[in-house]
């Protein structure tokens, strides 16, 4: 079942448990049940503190929960945790059997003093690479508090459920029945919803911060790489960030970015977190900025956040990045996570053996065709423009795809279904003007970009297209505030390009500081 060089490595990180653990399996007859034990019995067979039995009444089988001996399980999975979930597996086995998770004690305290009972379900799939941090996350918790409960479901297994609870996104979770979230969401987002007076001790805690020389505004490449210039100068350096790494935590391959031949955007994520930590910068994450005021009297920028602390900096690099665009016509809203998605990769599996679109004919649209060709019983790839825009390699691998019909010239106008979920959509043919319905189970919008500076309008100036204008140095047009990446007027929205960008706005910035506090300095 596990292939050689991977048992391996388990057994080299198995060595790092310090107590028994017990895997409990929940079996039936099927194939899927014999390969889970067939698994099952190779990883209790790498370490003498890792026992396997049997007991029959779970809810969902085949399925396995992992806990110590004598206690009641609290983390199990209900599918084969392989592909981007097996690392969820291996991280359970060492957290149940005592091997301390890297976590910052704060949150490690604040998540043993959740009181409550907290029963989680996240359904998942294999393919997902968003999945696994909520299922870790939630994993995490189930070990440090015996109020939560933790059960990943491989939605590609158990598709009956998924039918019945109208599951089409993951990662999607379950909080004692009921809905609490669809997509990414970090440890410290899931503790902060939980936990009702985080909002407000955060807040406090913001608000004794001392002033930045400069403030960083976003926590993607272009923000991570401005951090660390600015660090590096030796002056007083914070990052604000909603997310950090921003959309990058989204994108699966990376095979771009010079002398890395292939990564996935949570493995660069994390290096440029670590990267960032290496040097002294205040990172502020899981706080989103709401507004800039521009420096009084003081010299200082304030930066006001959603919470309602303000933070205040010298100077000020906004490196917000973008998000998906939407096609914002009727029925999109409504059916978001319904059958309407953004993400291929993540809720793809969902809809195997379905028909589905996707809106869009450039290269992350077209990718996102072939993708899903591979599931789906038929792909129809809609383009607003006579022809598609997507490279001609790709191009090419589209159109031998036999279950995949190509429409140009088709402008969406609508999202239909059934009040649940998507049932089809509207276009209209922008060559002869007819309008036609398309019998659809799920719609993936891939058509762009939008920059994240709705907070910044009557502040800097903007484009038309609510990109930042920057001159050849970073600056905004007001002074002391620069910006870099896709959140700007800058060509080619490119994460290398983003990186330099970052680069060049906080050169441009301690430049800055230093002719601004020259005057200063000589009274």
């Amino acid at each position: 079942m596990l292939e050689a060089k991977l048992k391996t490595q388990l057994k080299t990180y198995l060595e790092r448990l310090q107590q028994p653990i017990e895997i409990v399996a929940s079996l039936d007859d099927s194939a899927k049940a014999r390969e889970m034990q067939q698994m099952l019995a190779e990883i209790a067979g790498l370490s003498p503190l890792i026992t396997l039995s049997a007991d029959g009444s779970a809810a969902r089988r085949p399925s396995f929960a992992v806990g110590r001996p004598g206690e009641s399980a609290r983390v199990h999975f209900a599918g084969i945790p392989l592909g981007h979930e097996f690392t969820s597996l291996v991280l359970a086995l060492l957290q149940v059997g005592g091997h301390p998770s890297k976590v910052a004690a704060a949150l490690v305290e604040s998540i043993g003093a959740l009181e409550g009972e907290f029963r989680f379900e996240t359904f998942v799939s294999l393919s997902c690479h968003n999945c696994p941090d909520v299922v870790q996350a939630l994993n995490l918790m189930a070990v440090l508090n015996p109020g939560v409960e933790s059960v990943m479901i491989d939605g590609a297994l158990f598709q009956d459920e998924v039918e019945a609870r109208q599951i089409m996104a993951v990662p999607t979770v379950f909080l004692n029945g009921e809905v609490f979230g669809r997509g990414r969401m970090s440890l410290e987002e899931i503790v902060a919803r939980l936990d009702s007076g985080a909002a407000r001790r955060d807040a406090a805690a913001l608000a004794d911060r001392d002033p930045f020389d400069v403030l960083v505004v976003g926590g993607g490449p272009g923000g991570a790489s401005a951090a660390i210039y600015a660090a590096r100068k030796g002056i007083r350096t914070g990052v604000l960030a909603e997310r950090f790494g921003g959309q990058v935590l989204d994108t699966l391959a990376i095979e771009n970015l010079i002398s890395v031949p292939r990564t996935e955007g949570p493995k660069l994520v994390a290096a440029l977190e670590q990267h960032v930590r290496e040097y002294d910068v205040d990172i502020i994450n899981l706080q989103r900025a709401e507004a800039l005021v521009p420096a009084g009297a003081d010299g200082l920028h304030a930066v006001r956040l959603a919470n309602g602390a303000t933070l205040r900096a010298r100077s000020v690099i906004v490196a917000t990045g973008a998000r998906w665009r939407e096609i914002n016509v009727p029925g999109e809203q409504r059916y978001r996570g319904h059958g309407v998605a953004y993400c291929p990769h993540c809720d793809g599996p969902l809809f195997k053996g379905k028909r589905v679109a996707v809106i869009g004919g450039g290269n992350s649209g077209v990718e996102a065709a072939i993708d899903l060709a591979g599931l789906v019983a038929h792909v129809t790839v809609l383009e607003y423009d006579s022809k598609l825009r997507a490279d001609a390699v790709l191009l090419e691998r589209l159109r031998s795809l036999p279950n995949v019909t190509i429409v140009a010239n088709a402008q969406t106008t609508e999202v239909t279904g059934d009040g649940q979920k998507v049932t089809g959509l509207v276009y209209r043919d922008r060559a002869s003007g007819a309008e036609r319905s398309l019998e659809v189970a799920g719609v993936f919008v891939q058509i762009g970009l939008l920059p994240n500076t709705d907070w910044l309008k009557e502040t800097v100036e903007l484009s038309p297209r609510g990109e930042i204008v920057v001159d050849a140095r970073g600056a905004t047009s007001l002074p002391g505030v620069f910006a870099a990446g896709d959140a700007t007027t800058v060509p080619f929205k490119q994460i290398s390009i983003a990186m330099g960008e970052g680069a060049k706005a906080s050169l441009s910035a301690f430049d800055h500081l230093i002719r601004s506090s020259a005057p200063a300095a000589a009274h």
